[in-house]
């Protein structure tokens, strides 16, 4: 019965392979898995032992490109997300990244489901990155700042002696009468050797009037140590309530190894504050894999409770429980293929 499903699942690509003879197509992904020890700190809540994934999230995609001439190029890409742990996918098929769009001497332009400029300089600016425990994610769900948009246009320039820009517009498909939740987001990114700078700014338009996003960062390497910091600012038309999120760190590398360093502070305008401390470590066994141990802490203020935030968990403690310290520390290995 096995080969009889393998057999039918064979036939069934052929037809796939043979329509995208004439376009470069790669199947890729990252399965990553981590044994974790958290403890939100709180009254009545048990510290657990989880599996998930610890430093990178777990993906499979597809991306290809098509040569057009003329320097025009036709290309894709199709990502999806998954636990590795129960093998259970996430509830969008390509809820990661799902576009499709044209690049050429002009720069790239792609329509569907992107990362926000936003996101592009905060993934690029935080040594805990959004993987280890100290990642930058809790910003992307308690402080409400916009890491992806559906039905987007996209476009980024070509880099220019260093300097690159871009810009997004997410649909809201909202009636003309109501609040059109529209997203508009503008970056621009500076490399240069050793050196990236980067700013973004996003509003999205809302009933009570326009939630408002800002980020600036860079990132310096100097020897065998890289030095990331960035700000992060997010406020809400509804409340009124602006958080901010400040990120500071160092990455040695050492041999095959690299150590990273991390500091964190959360903060909510009306009342709340979080700091948080962070250290991994990664060991690389070649070019596609290596193991990692990473562990982090979060202290809250007796206003707060922020969540230790790593790719595959988020450490947090009940809302009721103001001032709990979150922490976890957890082992694993990554491949990518």
């Amino acid at each position: 019965m096995q080969i009889k499903y393998i057999v039918a699942a064979i036939a069934a690509a052929i037809p796939l392979f043979a329509s995208a003879a004439d376009t470069a197509v790669q199947l890729y992904g990252i399965v990553d898995m981590a044994l974790a020890r958290e403890d939100a700190d709180a009254p009545g809540v048990e510290s657990t032992t989880k599996m998930h994934a610890g430093r990178e999230a777990n993906r499979f995609g597809f991306r290809g490109t098509e040569d057009l001439g003329n320097g025009l190029t036709a290309m894709f890409n199709l990502e999806g997300g998954f636990d590795a742990s129960t093998g259970i996918g996430d509830s969008a098929l390509f809820g990661r990244r799902a576009v499709v769009g044209l690049q050429g001497g002009f720069g790239e332009l792609t329509l569907g489901r992107e990362y926000t400029p936003l996101d592009n300089v905060s993934g690029a600016t935080t040594t805990m990155g959004q993987g280890y425990y100290g990642s930058n994610l809790n910003a992307f769900t308690q402080g409400g700042m916009t890491r992806r948009i559906s039905n987007s246009i996209n476009y980024k320039t070509v880099a220019t002696s260093g300097f690159r820009l871009s810009a997004a517009v997410g649909l809201g498909e909202n009636p003309v009468s109501g609040p059109s939740n529209n997203y508009y987001g503008i970056g621009a990114d500076y490399k240069n050797g050793p050196l990236f700078v980067g700013a973004g700014y996003g509003q999205t338009e809302r009933a009570a009037g326009d939630d408002k996003e800002y980020i600036v960062g860079a990132a310096y390497k100097i020897g065998i140590a890289e030095l990331k910091a960035n700000y992060m600012r997010h406020n809400r038309a509804s409340d009124n309530n602006t958080f901010t999120q400040i990120n500071a760190g160092v990455g040695f590398g050492m041999g095959p190894g690299t150590l990273f360093l991390g500091v964190q502070q959360n903060e909510f305008d009306l009342g709340g504050k979080g700091r948080g401390v962070a250290a991994a470590y990664q060991y690389n066994l070649s070019k596609r894999t290596f193991v990692y141990a990473s562990v982090g802490y979060l202290k809250n203020d007796s206003q707060s409770t922020f969540a230790l935030a790593s790719t595959g968990s988020q450490v947090t403690p009940p809302a009721t429980a103001f001032g709990a310290d979150p922490r976890a520390v957890a082992i694993g290995v990554r491949h990518a293929f």
